[in-house]
């Protein structure tokens, strides 16, 4: 008799609803960091050389401005009031609201970001399923050994390597930024100039990651394809390709959608050394750039924009789990 589905929507608002409360810690250790750092804030507030000579009106000013000078209790309050608003402060470098800088830098980031997730999926996953499938042969040999050395080695070594060869020695793709400084090639030739720059830190990120996927998805299906399930549809007489792939990669994606899930946080952390690298402006660069100029509420807000973006993917590979893997659901329905 099915259930009705009430069920399903059940586990959905207990799964926001859980997900909401780790956001809202992850909000308030956003909110804490800045202000058990050691020192002042006027230590981040004013430059160093600056701030000595500040006198004590100067100091409360500065202060009032930023809405320091009230208690903790109410500053926390204005803070969960400003994000709601979409107010998160404004830059203590640029004089601008944080929102708006965000804003400006985050769609660079997005294509960067989801370009290299989705290729290295289907490059290191599809590696990886066609690996375990072929367990013992000299492509799963080889595979793995390829995949392993790309999974070593580190973004920034690689995105120098891609630079020397390619715009050094071919001379061949730009150096740095994502478009030309002039702006002058509007329509098609400004995309084409843009896709040009993004090469180069697009393939970066695609072989620091792809290794690591192929890693997860070779396990997951090997292990899938020794289940009691497997042998008794090859015991049916199916074909070992329709076995494979209409049965085992079905039920081993599980741990990928988990591994993309993560890959949204770590792979941005990779993106802050590869926006460097190549001067993109995206996230990862602002990120840099703030640390440079201690702008601690750019990157209080920046923090905030990836933890909800991990947050947010996280929540949506939980909500998936089910829909890929009835074992899942019938677990969650006991």
């Amino acid at each position: 008799m099915p259930r009705p589905p009430g069920v399903a929507w059940g586990r959905v608002a207990g799964r926001v609803a859980q997900y909401a409360l780790v956001l809202l810690v992850a909000v308030s250790i956003n909110f804490a960091i800045p202000r058990l750092a050691p020192g002042t804030p006027i230590d981040y507030l004013v430059p160093s050389e600056q701030a000595s000579s500040l006198t004590s009106e100067q100091r409360e000013q500065i202060l009032a401005q930023f809405g320091l000078e009230r208690p903790l209790i109410e500053q926390y309050g204005r803070y969960l009031t400003g994000i709601v608003q979409g107010d998160l402060g404004f830059s203590t470098r640029q004089g601008r609201p944080v929102t708006e800088i965000l804003l400006e830098r985050l769609p660079w980031t997005l294509v960067l970001v989801g370009g290299a997730i989705a290729l290295s999926l289907v490059i290191g996953a599809g590696a990886g399923f066609l690996s375990a499938a072929r367990r013992g042969s000299r492509t799963e040999v080889g595979g793995l050994v390829f995949f392993m050395f790309l999974d070593s080695m580190p973004p920034f070594w690689i995105g120098m390597l891609l630079l020397i060869f390619f715009s050094g020695y071919l001379q061949v793709l730009p150096v740095f930024g994502a478009l030309p400084q002039t702006g002058e090639g509007g329509g098609f030739g400004l995309t084409f100039e843009f896709l040009q720059r993004l090469v180069l830190p697009l393939v970066t990120l695609i072989t620091v990651r792809a290794g690591w996927l192929f890693l997860i998805a070779r396990s997951s299906l090997a292990g899938e394809l020794s289940e009691d399930y497997i042998l008794m549809a090859e015991a049916k007489g199916l074909s070992r390709r329709r076995v494979v792939f209409g049965h085992g990669v079905r039920n081993a994606s599980l741990p990928l959608v988990t591994a993309v899930a993560v890959e949204a946080g770590t792979i941005v952390g990779g993106a802050v050394v590869v926006e460097t690298v190549f001067s993109y402006p995206g996230l990862g660069r602002l990120i840099y750039d703030s640390v440079l100029s201690r702008d601690y509420p750019v990157l209080q807000g920046a923090f905030l924009l990836l933890a909800v973006g991990v947050i947010t993917a996280n929540l949506v590979a939980d909500l998936l789990y089910p829909l890929i893997d009835p074992r899942v659901r019938k677990g969650s329905d006991r």
